[in-house]
């Protein structure tokens, strides 16, 4: 039913045509179209007829949800650039960071090689001494709040592994078909990896001298579900109070909590008890000195908070056009099918992450400063920072969206997906600085 032009009266379309396209004897597609609207008059009856053409294609039915795709607009040219371009940022600063820092530490190793060097000689070196060097005996101190740092840095590791098998999943078993199958797949893998998030997790708090392991266990345990729990359940609030189907039914709340009771709960515990007998003997290149190091002032682009918010540049840089595609497949309603891009740039996202914090742990220590474990996690994590500020972008320019109800629900659930990046590119750039930390001062004269 339509109004005219005037829109004073109305019109009702009274034929239907249905197209029926079939290849063999599977229907492959149907189209229905509405056509002869006639004027509603107040007494009088209207014939309402319909008609059914077959029409014959060559659409296998194995590809029929190919009509659904938008070809040009994920594959256009621009998403190529995008990616030559991200991947032409790894080559240059996997180059930069192997050039600057094996250039610096060649010299220092040599220095710190030498067996022949007099006491005179020794002793002029080692007061000439700056830089990171003279931190060794402080760089491997526990970090502050220890119980929740080796939680998200173990939560982090699982959703690394956790996008990473999805995305392959979706590559091979083209999960875009189905409807829910992406999320579905995504809650099952989690449950089943949450033993790597223990593991993790246990290992680090136990390296470190952690005592409170119950409190160790549950915050790993249920830290990322529970922060999604809190925002879904004001979320399916403000959709039951507005009476919208996007609420989630009662039923599949209690089938996801169940899931993480039984299955992800547990796996997280197992993985914490494993983590700790098997990794979590203390390794330490350098013994940590009793009396902590006073940390001299340094210049304001030095101090951690700014190494953590420019740490988030170059890895959003490498992502964004990404997240373009993946926001409009998901609130423009687009079917998003090109997981082999993303698998490219999650790939891409992980080297990048890596080599910016490592650049950053570096300048921090050379400042002296050796509390690195938090800077290096929030530095990579500032990622998701960036990209919630591209989203309050797109928002205002690429949506129609308004209203309460639109607002919360797309602020929200972008909230969710840039915690859960966040954790992911704060554990991922912690454990790179970690191994490069260790790296560096394996090779020192500590005592």
């Amino acid at each position: 039913m339509h109004a005219d032009k005037n829109g004073e009266k109305h019109a009702l379309f009274t034929h239907k045509k249905i197209v029926i396209q079939y290849n063999k004897d599977q229907i492959i597609h149907v189209n229905l179209t509405q056509e002869i609207p006639k004027p509603l008059v107040v007494g009088k009856k209207l014939d309402m007829t319909y008609s059914v053409k077959w029409s014959l294609t060559n659409v296998t039915f194995a590809r029929r949800f190919d009509v659904y795709l938008d070809y040009p607009f994920f594959e256009h040219q621009i998403h190529w650039f995008s990616i030559f371009n991200s991947f032409m940022m790894v080559i240059f600063l996997t180059g930069l960071v192997s050039m600057i820092l094996m250039r610096t530490l060649r010299n220092d190793y040599a220095k710190y090689a030498r067996e022949d060097d007099d006491l005179e000689t020794l002793e002029r070196d080692v007061s000439e001494e700056s830089g990171w060097k003279l931190v060794h005996g402080d760089v491997f101190r526990p970090p502050r709040n220890l119980v929740l740092l080796s939680a998200v840095v173990g939560t982090g590791a699982q959703l690394a592994l956790l996008v990473l098998l999805v995305i392959l999943l979706a590559i091979v078993g083209m999960l875009y078909v189905g409807r829910g199958a992406i999320v579905t797949t995504f809650i099952v893998c989690y449950a089943l990896t949450s033993f790597i998030s223990g593991y993790v997790s246990g290992g680090m708090y136990s390296r470190h001298g952690g005592k409170t392991w119950i409190k160790s266990m549950i915050l790993t345990a249920s830290l990322f579900p529970f922060m999604c729990f809190g925002i879904g359940f004001i979320l399916n609030t403000i959709a039951i109070f507005y009476g919208s189907l996007a609420a989630i039914p009662f039923g599949t709340m209690v089938v996801v909590f169940v899931i993480w009771a039984f299955i992800s709960f547990p796996l997280a515990l197992l993985g914490t008890v494993v983590g700790r007998n098997w990794s979590g003997a203390p390794n330490n290149p350098c013994r940590v000195k009793t009396i902590p190091r006073p940390i001299p002032e340094k210049k304001w682009y030095l101090t951690p908070s700014v190494v953590s918010m420019m740490g988030g540049l170059l890895p959003f840089g490498s992502i964004f056009i990404e997240m373009y595609f993946v926001f409009t497949s998901f609130w423009n309603y687009k079917v998003y099918y090109v997981y082999g891009f993303m698998l490219l740039v999650f790939l891409i996202l992980i080297i990048v992450t890596v080599c910016v914090t490592i650049v950053g742990t570096y300048f921090l220590l050379n400042a002296e400063n050796y509390h690195w474990q938090w800077t290096s996690f929030f530095s990579a994590a500032s990622t998701a920072v960036y990209v919630y500020l591209y989203s309050v972008y797109y928002y205002y320019v690429k949506t129609k969206m308004f209203g309460f109800f639109q607002t919360s629900f797309y602020f929200g659930y972008t909230l969710m997906f840039c915690l859960g990046l966040g954790i992911l590119c704060g554990a991922v750039g912690y454990l790179g600085s970690n191994l490069f930390v260790r790296r560096i001062y394996r090779n020192i004269k500590c005592d």
